[in-house]
């Protein structure tokens, strides 16, 4: 059996478990989304934000969204292949603590997100971030809608830039 602890004092039980928090949290908003909301119903917060519910069948800014059913089967393959290979990076790289925590991340929010394409056929966004310097980019300002695990795999990729760009720098 492989050691569960690095020499850097990383667990991949730990990285894992992280991992699983982000997926519940991430469920437990949408469960509330879902149990309060009707598609579309919003709630004004800030003059720079709503809560929403919005469907997405596609990935990213909806790609895809549009394609007729073969996407969800599509992203739900990529997205378990990708957790594969997650599982396997941090089983040989625990003990980099940043790398570990953005891969976390990642992989807690593609397992959010994928239970949602698995359940119901599209993933529940609920973020709604608008501000008028966005108009020329998007209708009315309004940033796509998205949810907690778009934000955990957004701060995973910032986290894995980062440490790219520290492991580049110690290089040198």
């Amino acid at each position: 059996m492989a050691r569960a602890v690095s020499r850097g004092g990383g667990s991949l039980a730990v990285w894992l478990a992280l991992a699983a928090v982000v997926a519940v949290l991430d469920q437990f908003t949408k469960q509330l989304i879902l149990g309060h909301y009707r598609l579309g119903d919003a709630t004004y917060v800030t003059s720079f934000f709503n809560v929403v519910r919005a469907h997405n069948t596609g990935a990213a800014f909806s790609f895809l969204a549009g394609a007729g059913g073969w996407q969800r089967w599509f992203f739900i393959g990529l997205a378990l292949a990708v957790a594969g290979f997650i599982v396997w990076l941090l089983r040989a790289h625990p003990g980099q603590k940043l790398f570990a925590f953005a891969l976390s991340m990642i992989l807690g929010g593609a397992v959010g997100n994928v239970i949602d394409r698995m359940l119901h056929g599209y993933v529940v966004d609920f973020l709604d971030f608008h501000w008028s310097f966005l108009a020329p980019l998007f209708h009315r300002g309004h940033f796509p809608a998205f949810n907690l695990a778009d934000a955990a795999i957004t701060v995973g990729a910032i986290g894995l830039i980062l440490d790219e760009l520290l492991r580049v720098r110690r290089g040198r």
